[in-house]
């Protein structure tokens, strides 16, 4: 789905801080969208979380950089890190590049799977106007 001319998949499930969550089974994979690597601009470093870590939804747990930009980024759901996007230490412009295939951040296997209810889909009215209202609220950086 298209939302101010940024992709959102129909897939996914979204959160307010532009991240994004693909499950299968009991993992998430936890990237960030097209619409919010857009305004961090061109991402210059990640710092990867360890694997085997404990997470709580919105807690935040790893960041990354862009040239005037630290995002901090929050857990989509609780649990364990399962795995992390290690070719983002080398290239970290992967998030720019590929935001919802290469540049994924992290997998989480889901302690809560009803935490997923806290999240948005791409056909929500509430995801569609959050991101009208931040497309303009960027819209000199976009």
């Amino acid at each position: 789905m298209q939302i101010s001319g940024y992709e959102f998949p129909d897939d996914l499930y979204y959160d307010k801080l532009h991240g994004w969550a693909r499950v299968d089974g009991n993992v998430v994979t936890q990237g960030l969208t097209s619409f919010g690597q857009a305004v961090a601009q061109e991402i210059v470093f990640v710092e990867a979380p360890r694997v085997g870590r404990e997470v709580k939804q919105g807690d935040t747990f790893m960041s990354m950089e862009s040239g005037k930009w630290v995002g901090r980024i929050a857990a989509l759901v609780s649990g364990k890190i399962v795995e992390v996007n290690e070719e983002l230490e080398w290239e970290p412009t992967l998030v720019n590049e590929s935001p919802y295939e290469d540049g994924w951040l992290v997998k989480i296997e889901m302690s809560d799977p009803a935490e997923l209810d806290n999240l948005m889909k791409a056909d929500s009215p509430e995801l569609k106007a959050f991101i009208e209202e931040q497309a303009e609220q960027y819209k000199d950086i976009l």
